[in-house]
C-alpha cells in the first residue's frame, strides 16, 4: 500500500505528500522518476480532455486531504449551496483545513494526513481536554489541541519535540513546542493553503 501511494503521485503528475518525511527527501519517487508508472520508462503524460482535467483535479484534492469520495462530494455540495455567503473556494478550503485530522497534521504532530487520521481515530488527541475520535470534526478559533497524556510516551511521539524545532505552522495555528500544545488562533485561507489543484475544476466536476 505504501508503494502504491508513490505511484498515485506519479500517476497524477504531482507530489501530494502521502508518505510524510520521505516526500521531502531526494528519495521521493516522483523526483527520481517524474513520469507515470508503467512498463515504458519514458512514457509521458497524454493530453487530457476537459473531463479528464476535472477528474484529475478532483483526485488530487481528495488524496491531498486523505478523503473518501463521498466526503469530498459532500463538502463541495455544501459550499456550492452557500455561494451567497462567500466565495466557494474559500469556504471549501476553510472546511477542509478545519478538519481535526488536518489540524493535527498542520500543527506538526504527525508527518502526514494519513497518519493524523489514524492517530485521531485511535484517541491520541484531545480538543479542549476532551477526547475526539472523529477525523472530520470541525475545529474552530479558540480550540486547543493536545496529545492525550496516556499516549505521550508512545514511540511515535518520541522525536516530536526535535522535529517541531524546525517546523513552522500556518498563521491560523499556534503551537507551544515545549508543552506540545496547539491552538486555533484564526481561520485558514486559500492563499496560504495553496491547494495542489485548481478548485474551479473540482467544482466543475461535481456540477456535471
Amino acid at each position: 500500500m505504501k508503494n502504491n501511494r508513490c505511484k498515485i503521485c506519479r500517476r497524477l503528475g504531482q507530489k501530494l505528500f502521502l508518505k510524510g518525511e520521505k516526500c521531502f527527501s531526494p528519495k521521493c519517487p516522483i523526483i527520481r522518476r517524474p513520469y507515470p508508472p508503467g512498463q515504458k520508462r519514458k512514457r509521458r503524460f497524454s493530453p487530457l480532455s476537459e473531463y479528464g482535467r476535472e477528474l484529475r483535479a478532483k483526485q488530487r484534492l481528495k488524496l491531498w486531504y486523505n478523503l473518501k469520495e463521498a466526503q469530498l462530494r459532500k463538502y463541495v455540495k455544501e459550499v456550492l449551496g452557500k455561494r451567497g455567503s462567500g466565495e466557494a473556494a474559500d469556504l471549501l478550503i476553510k472546511k477542509l483545513e478545519s478538519r481535526f485530522d488536518n489540524s493535527v497534521f498542520r500543527l506538526g504532530f504527525t508527518t502526514s494526513r494519513i497518519q493524523a487520521r489514524q492517530l485521531v481515530s485511535h484517541g491520541h488527541f484531545l480538543v479542549n481536554g476532551k477526547k475526539v475520535k472523529s477525523p472530520s470534526y470541525q475545529v474552530k478559533k479558540g480550540d486547543k489541541i493536545t496529545i492525550s497524556p496516556q499516549k505521550k510516551e508512545k514511540k511515535i511521539f518520541q522525536n516530536l519535540s526535535s522535529y517541531l524545532k524546525k517546523y513552522q505552522t500556518p498563521s491560523w495555528l499556534k503551537i507551544n513546542k515545549e508543552k506540545l500544545e496547539g491552538e486555533i488562533v484564526g481561520e485558514p485561507t486559500l492563499e496560504e493553503t495553496a491547494p495542489p489543484t485548481e478548485l474551479s475544476s473540482v467544482f466543475e466536476f461535481y456540477s456535471r
